[in-house]
């Protein structure tokens, strides 16, 4: 490593420091850098020293901006460390929690970890989502088999005073198992079984950073599998409700200081899922049809329960099927034209195909196709845009009142 000589001038004011540099700078054959302390103008008996000035002008200028930049970034990192913080993983528990803060958000430093896009079944934690989990001091997940991921991060949580709120624990025996109705079509290679059991092919994480999180242990062939739940428990607006005043709860003891804030946030957001789901019951018990049917899979099977709805699909709400057996496309027509639906319904983003093909084989083959939304598929985006839990679920009573209309 070559060393480069340093050149240290010091001395009181009027002690000819000027004089000599100038004299340096003049003799001087070599590249020079010039650091100075000062922070006003550098100026030799009325004039800018030798030929330099625009050098030094720029040396004071990036001195100044990496002093400035310094200090807010070390402002900035105390203020962040000031902050309590809380990551969810979907979106509908992130809504809750902000509405919940309202005013005082910005005191928090909230993430939102699914929030381009991925749904809840396909999701995998990066290594900074794993990093913002660990430090946290509130993590919400929904739980079940797609959180199973979760246990191993919270294990290993630097922050040892972290609330961890699961919210299918929460709901307890509120929460549903997954049911299969009447002509919907399985799982190919696990009937009965969530759609989250890859192949082998697909549990090949070895390009992962972080694949030590999803590995998987082997199981006995003959090793009896316990029941899989249904994991869309924030698309009944019951649920919400009771999951809104527990998060609220665990939020003031994060701040005591503004409990009675967050309680009257948390009172008037809770006055607006109830005026909701009271537009559903009326909706409901008012609608020519009790039935609604879905080309698509089925995640909305706490909405139907909530208000006696009954349904026929192509998939269970968990399901990663995306081809339809002709049997389950021939079934859904019949029953759309034996029960005299005007509508077959599909959830956010989908390509429509087995909706149409069901529509196609039915009688009248004019019958509307209507999308319904999950709330699952969720990015900054949207958000920005406006999109959130209570206006999500206004629209899907929209589409549910045209869906229950008769012919």
């Amino acid at each position: 490593m070559n060393k480069k000589p340093v050149t240290l001038i010091t001395g009181y004011l009027g002690s000819g420091k000027t004089t000599l540099l100038n004299e340096i700078l003049r003799q001087e054959k070599r590249k020079v850098a010039l650091i100075v302390n000062d922070m006003g103008s550098i100026a030799i008996k009325g004039r800018p020293a030798g030929g330099l000035s625009q050098e030094k002008n720029k040396m004071k200028k990036t001195i100044k901006i990496l002093i400035c930049g310094l200090l807010m970034s070390l402002f900035a990192s105390a203020f962040a460390a000031s902050k309590k913080s809380i990551v969810c993983t979907t979106y509908p528990e992130y809504d809750w929690v902000m509405n919940i803060l309202g005013e005082k958000s910005s005191s928090f430093a909230v993430k939102l970890l699914q929030d381009k896009g991925t749904d809840l079944h396909s999701y995998q934690p990066s290594v900074k989502d794993i990093a913002s989990i660990s430090s946290c001091d509130l993590f919400v997940h929904v739980g079940g088999e797609s959180d199973e991921w979760v246990e191993k991060v919270t294990a290993s949580a630097k922050n040892k005073n972290q609330i961890v709120v699961n919210m299918m624990e929460v709901l307890g025996d509120k929460v549903r198992e997954e049911e299969i109705v009447e002509g919907m079509q399985a799982e190919e290679e696990h009937e009965g079984h969530h759609h989250h059991h890859h192949d082998a092919d697909h549990e090949d994480h070895d390009e992962h950073e972080h694949e030590a999180l999803h590995e998987h242990e082997d199981h006995d062939e003959d090793e009896e599998e316990g029941p899989e739940y249904d994991e869309h428990v924030w698309l009944s607006i019951k649920n919400a409700i009771e999951l809104t005043k527990f998060l609220s709860e665990k939020i003031q003891k994060l701040d005591g200081e503004n409990a009675v804030l967050y309680k009257k946030n948390t009172e008037k957001y809770v006055e607006k899922l109830s005026a909701l789901d009271k537009e559903y019951e009326n909706a409901v018990a008012s609608a020519d049809k009790k039935t609604i049917l879905f080309g698509d899979r089925y995640p909305f099977r706490y909405l139907s329960e909530d208000y006696g709805l009954k349904y026929y699909a192509a998939f269970v709400g968990c399901s990663a099927e995306s081809e339809c057996s002709f049997e389950t496309i021939v079934f859904l027509a019949k029953k759309v034209d034996e029960l005299g639906l005007n509508a077959v319904l599909t959830i956010e983003k989908s390509d429509k195909k087995i909706a149409k093909t069901v529509v196609s084989n039915t009688k009248d083959k004019n019958q509307q196709i209507l999308e319904m939304d999950s709330i699952q598929s969720v990015t900054q985006s949207d958000i920005k845009k406006g999109r959130n839990y209570l206006s999500a679920m206004k629209k899907n009573l929209e589409v549910l009142k045209i869906a229950l209309q008769s012919k």
